[in-house]
């Protein structure tokens, strides 16, 4: 199994071999790394200040496994050896283990640039087709060149296979790029060589951070990626939605501003006297955002950012509304949303009118296409700050 990183130069003062610097691995000697399974081999086909390429060979002993479990016998033939799998995550983690970490003693300041690399891989398997690998990877915004290859070059009458040959060209960090691959070439794979235990929620929170919780398929990934182990994926589930439950009681208290006035009525009927508080800032936020919809016109709507539906709520209120689409980042959040508005009970006119997906807002997603408005209340300030510029792409492209 071969994988393939190159660069260009990164400017004027950093060739592209510093490449090496970032990998640890130096460009001049070639290296060879003992894995349980195998043996990695390193080394550099070219590395010049222009280009630079780093080679990962895996060599994987198919007959050491066998001796270690004397009733794998399908371990003898198969396709383990030559195809990028958890092999190759487990060589990644353990060869690049550095850069994966994001550290460089000799050039600790590049490690947070973003590098022009090329990421090639021989034979990747993905039973889902390109179609997969696309949806996969296009939300990193890489460019993705794939070529499916055949069952037997020498027999073209059997047709093509479900491997492909995988380049990914990006602007990109070295460690992103790395984390990456190691999360999601077991996910194409959908296999794991080794027992999947509690500690791969932990590796898996810990290679995704920073992008898993807000990728459009985040679901399928922890699903393949922890093996469909019900346990494991509830476990990583909740650690992934943490941050994006708020508490009922906590929101309604922060709707309120603590300056809003107090309004004081009378009751002649007992003669006493009961507070009453005005509309919620949220309230009228949503209210607001109503009657602008309504006065453009708008029919079908994109609720981004819906939460548990509170806008959506009043929507469906409103027969002008012909389509209602809900989409959140969180599976949690939908759930709720899809509980409080009581849809499962909804009638079957009223079910056609709304819509609830699951995405993100700084990822292009073709479901957005040709609605009359889109609608973001209270969910900008949620945005980290370096997230803002993929998300006005998303909302006015």
């Amino acid at each position: 199994m071969l994988l393939t990183l190159s660069s260009t130069r990164f400017d004027d003062a950093h060739p592209a071999s510093d490449l090496g610097y970032l990998l640890h691995k130096n460009p001049a000697h070639a290296q060879n790394f003992n894995l349980s399974f195998g043996t990695a081999h390193v080394f550099y086909p070219q590395a010049d200040d222009e280009v630079c390429t780093c080679a990962l060979l895996l060599d994987v002993d198919p007959v050491g496994l066998v001796r270690r479990d004397a009733n794998a016998m399908r371990q003898y033939v198969n396709d383990r050896p030559y195809v990028a799998s958890s092999f190759l995550s487990v060589a990644i983690a353990q060869v690049f283990r550095d850069a994966l970490g994001g550290k460089s003693r000799e050039r600790a300041e590049l490690v947070d640039e973003k590098w022009p690399f090329s990421a090639h891989l021989s034979v990747v398997p993905s039973r889902g087709g390109e179609e997969l690998l696309r949806q996969l990877f296009e939300p990193f915004e890489y460019s993705i060149e794939t070529k499916q290859l055949p069952l037997d070059e020498k027999f073209p009458l059997w047709g093509e296979s479900s491997y492909f040959s995988l380049q990914l060209n990006g602007v990109v960090r070295l460690r992103d790029l790395l984390s990456h691959l190691y999360v999601l070439l077991p996910v194409l794979d959908d296999d794991k060589h080794y027992w999947i235990g509690d500690d791969e929620v932990q590796k898996l929170l810990a290679r995704g951070e920073g992008w898993l919780s807000a990728h459009p398929s985040r679901d399928l990934i922890v699903e393949r990626y922890l093996g469909r182990r019900r346990s494991l994926t509830k476990s990583a589930f909740e650690q992934l939605t943490r941050d994006e439950i708020v508490d009922e009681n906590e929101t309604s208290e922060s709707d309120t501003d603590e300056n809003t006035p107090v309004v004081i009525e009378d009751l002649t009927i007992d003669e006493t006297a009961t507070q009453t508080k005005p509309l919620s800032l949220h309230e009228q936020r949503l209210q607001a955002v109503i009657a602008q919809l309504k006065s453009c016109g708008a029919h079908r709507v994109l609720d981004l950012g819906c939460g548990e539906g509170k806008l959506l709520r009043h929507l469906l209120k409103d027969k002008q509304f012909s389509e209602i689409v809900g989409m959140d980042v969180s599976h949690r959040e939908l759930e709720k949303a899809r509980d409080k508005l009581r849809i499962e009970r909804m009638p079957p006119m009223q079910q056609q009118r709304l819509h609830l997906m699951q995405g993100s807002l700084t990822y292009r997603d073709a479901r957005l296409a040709g609605f009359d408005a889109a609608v973001v209340v209270e969910v900008v300030e949620h945005l980290e700050p370096n997230r803002l510029a993929a998300f006005e792409r998303v909302l006015w492209e």
